[in-house]
């Protein structure tokens, strides 16, 4: 089930990547998927959306229980988590909110 999860944000990500590119030649997000938290015994999967030219990174949390939900964070790439995480139905994570989220989080107008 978790690798479904993790496929189906994928492929998300995925598409709202390549709108991203399409409409802001200003914003090119690095994605990456970290089992470091699974690997530490911590039955939970990581997503990091980075913005290199701004720092900002959009942290989103796949939990194992919690199959229907999502935790997500916008934060800083160089800086630790603070604050809550918020969370979001799975089915609402879709590319067009991932899209959104990049868009307006990554912006330099921000």
């Amino acid at each position: 089930m978790t690798e479904q999860r993790l496929e189906t944000l994928s492929d998300a990500v995925s598409q709202a990547h390549t709108l991203i590119q399409q409409n802001y030649k200003n914003i090119d997000p690095v994605v990456g998927v970290s089992r470091n938290m699974r690997a530490n015994g911590f039955p939970a999967d990581v997503m990091t959306i980075d913005c290199l030219k701004s720092g900002k990174r959009i942290i989103l949390i796949l939990h194992d229980k919690q199959p229907d939900t999502i935790s997500f964070q916008l934060t800083y790439k160089d800086a630790d988590s603070e604050g809550e995480y918020q969370t979001i139905p799975s089915a609402d994570v879709t590319s067009q909110q991932l899209y959104n989220w990049i868009s307006h989080y990554f912006s330099p107008l921000r």
